[in-house]
């Protein structure tokens, strides 16, 4: 069975990955360190890399993901007197074992 040759591939001009300039016969992009097995593929040109949109609205992401319920401002004065009261009733049982 005769031995296959490994077949050079010749690495695009831009980084498909980054959009960096790549050196000519450059074995990986020196921005990213995309490959031939991690990004630079025969049809590379034909992708843009991520394939995220141009333009993201962290605003309608949030509306999406999240809803568009307000959340409350802040702690509700139950909590506040729920956090006195056990803050009282440790203090008032230090003080009644003989303290500190």
């Amino acid at each position: 069975m005769p031995a296959r040759k490994p077949t050079r591939f010749t690495a695009p001009a831009v980084c498909p990955v980054c959009g960096e300039d790549v050196p000519r016969n450059a074995l990986a992009c020196p921005e990213c360190g995309a490959d031939e097995r991690s990004g630079w593929r025969e049809n590379a040109q034909d992708y843009d890399g991520v394939g995220l949109p141009d333009e993201f609205d962290y605003d309608e992401f949030v509306r999406d993901e999240f809803g568009s319920r307000v959340k409350p401002k802040g702690i509700s004065l139950l909590w506040w007197l729920a956090a006195i009261a056990v803050i009282g009733a440790l203090v008032f049982g230090v003080v009644h074992r003989g303290g500190l």
